[in-house]
């Protein structure tokens, strides 16, 4: 009995410890280390807040570059994918019409070079960044849509390019809001 008592209180003082003081000690690492004092990134055009940088966005019209798929609608409250895998029907057809949308606004391109990333959804079906392919593959739309000339555009993509940490941990991402924010502001000036 001695021992049954021991434990709970082991079991007891373990419960508060991780629930309490480990992410009591996590949030002061943040506060410290953390970007943003451990919040989110914020974006901001013209003073206005528009959205969390690290989280994606729903761009669909021409004049902006779009991010990917979200099987959660960008609803950050139900963050999800869909759990269906390549070899599902349902799966596969809905794949087939965002490519065929995809060509529809990018009549430059052939089928082949329709970016995976930009027809299938993230895990978490809020991914905020692209790759810099799937940037570069909607400049001429951009560009041609806003008017602009597509070295602008281009540019724009290239100074949005984020290379992996101390070039080693991760890869290159393109952030499609920071991107569609950069675009705002050049078309101002």
């Amino acid at each position: 009995m001695k021992t049954l008592f021991k434990s709970l209180k082991i079991t007891l003082a373990f419960c508060v410890f991780f629930s309490v003081f480990y992410i009591l000690i996590l949030w002061i690492f943040a506060q410290v280390a953390g970007p943003n004092k451990g919040n989110a990134e914020v974006a901001t055009l013209d003073g206005k807040v528009v959205g969390a940088a690290n989280v994606g966005q729903m761009f669909t019209k021409d004049v902006y570059f779009w991010g990917r798929p979200s099987h959660a609608g960008y609803d950050a409250t139900s963050s999800s994918g869909s759990n269906k895998g390549p070899t599902n029907e349902e799966y596969l057809s809905e794949v087939e019409a965002r490519i065929d949308t995809f060509l529809v606004h990018h009549p430059y391109l052939n089928r082949k070079d329709v970016p995976a990333e930009m027809v299938t959804a993230s895990a978490s079906g809020l991914d905020p960044d692209i790759t810099p392919a799937s940037a570069y593959v909607q400049v001429k739309r951009v560009a041609q849509a806003r008017g602009m000339d597509e070295a602008q555009v281009k540019t724009l993509v290239d100074n949005a390019v984020q290379k992996p940490l101390l070039g080693l941990f991760g890869t290159e991402k393109v952030n499609v809001l920071k991107l569609n924010i950069a675009l705002e502001e050049a078309t101002k000036k």
